[in-house]
């Protein structure tokens, strides 16, 4: 068994584990997905930190080189002109480390992503009336 993973209970606990410079960087992002999403609950999925709001919102995670964001396919197809110049799967996104962070375009892609969630719930809503 390895007992040196760590399992993440929380945010803090995810974001506190990383060196100061990327703390401040997590940090800033969660701020950002919090003021486009403020009705949405905090909580670590898959090891990351993670946001829901109808389920699942969006995660980011930490890694050596660059900040992953996953806000689901729908969020990366959404933005895909503005997304062009990242790494980048499916239903994921890499910002690099080493250029500026693009919180702007982190809070559209949110806000994207809170009004498709509000859509799917209440679209489920509507068909069990």
């Amino acid at each position: 068994m390895d007992e040196a993973k760590l399992k993440f209970e929380t945010i803090d606990q995810y974001i506190a584990t990383f060196p100061a410079e990327i703390q401040a960087i997590l940090e800033k992002i969660r701020h950002v997905i919090q003021e486009a999403a403020p009705e949405a609950t905090e909580k670590i999925g898959y090891q990351m930190p993670t946001f829901v709001l109808n389920g699942n919102l969006v995660h980011f995670a930490a890694f050596k080189k660059h900040i992953g964001l996953y806000p689901a396919p729908s969020g990366i197809y959404a933005f895909k002109e503005q997304l062009a110049k990242y790494k980048g799967a499916k239903g994921s996104i890499q910002f690099p480390l080493d250029q500026p962070m693009p919180y702007e375009l982190i809070s559209e892609i949110v806000k994207f992503r809170v009004a498709e969630n509000i859509e799917k719930a209440n679209s489920k809503l509507n068909k069990k009336k």
